[in-house]
């Protein structure tokens, strides 16, 4: 079974004369251990698809099942529960708490109730993995983009989820730091993860690589390979 599967999904934004219908009945599944990249020009509702795929906005139709719960239909409570326990978020703006140290964004979600038990023994791991041990008592405002963006995945990753969803995670980024983004995203495991980005360089680090347009997802393993060629 997947680790994630979206079949059917329509999304519309705007109202009247401006209404557009950004996602016209997207498929997609991915499964453990899997990086799925979704290239797309700005605007093509990269963003839109993957809010969705992460239970933050609803589609106007369609079904999404993550780790076998439906996401579809759920009230605000439940989805928040299910982004706790099974997804991990990494944008492309870090999002990190400027009050909080490095090591305290880390461990945020470990504390928040109904999160998996392990959290505070999983963040020190995760600090020392990626390299944050000597900066994790720093603010945010004191480490580089990629300081930031190694916090901001360590954060996603301290509830253990199945799913990592990435929203064009080297934007902020010089190409050496991008390129170590991108390889931690490339080696999380057997963990599902989707990185939506208008750059080929993110995407040739994917197995899969599919290209958003006109609403519809299109997969090009053509173009994948050549991608990966000339990373």
């Amino acid at each position: 079974m997947p680790v994630l599967a979206a079949s059917g999904i329509i999304k519309t934004v705007g109202a009247g004369r401006a209404a557009r219908r950004v996602l016209d009945g997207v498929n997609l599944e991915v499964d453990a251990g899997e990086v799925v990249a979704v290239l797309g020009r700005s605007g093509s509702g990269k963003s839109t698809l993957l809010h969705l795929l992460g239970g933050l906005d609803r589609p106007d139709a369609g079904r999404i099942v993550l780790a076998g719960e439906e996401l579809t239909g759920r009230r605000p409570g439940a989805l928040a529960r299910v982004r706790l326990r099974h997804i991990g978020f990494v944008f492309q703006s870090f999002h990190l708490i400027e009050e909080l140290s490095g090591e305290e964004n880390v461990l945020l979600p470990a504390r928040l109730p109904g999160a998996r038990r392990g959290g505070e023994r999983r963040a020190r791991r995760l600090i020392d993995s990626l390299g944050l041990a000597e900066i994790a008592g720093r603010r945010p405002h004191e480490l580089s983009g990629g300081e930031q963006q190694r916090v901001a995945i360590a954060r996603a990753l301290v509830g253990d989820p199945e799913l990592v969803l990435a929203d064009e995670p080297t934007g902020n980024l010089d190409q050496d730091n991008g390129a170590t983004v991108l390889g931690l995203l490339r080696e999380l495991g057997d963990r599902a993860v989707v990185i939506v980005t208008h750059e080929p360089e993110a995407a040739a680090i994917a197995d899969r690589v599919l290209r958003l347009e006109d609403g519809r997802l299109r997969e090009d393993a053509d173009e994948a390979m050549a991608l990966r060629e000339s990373a």
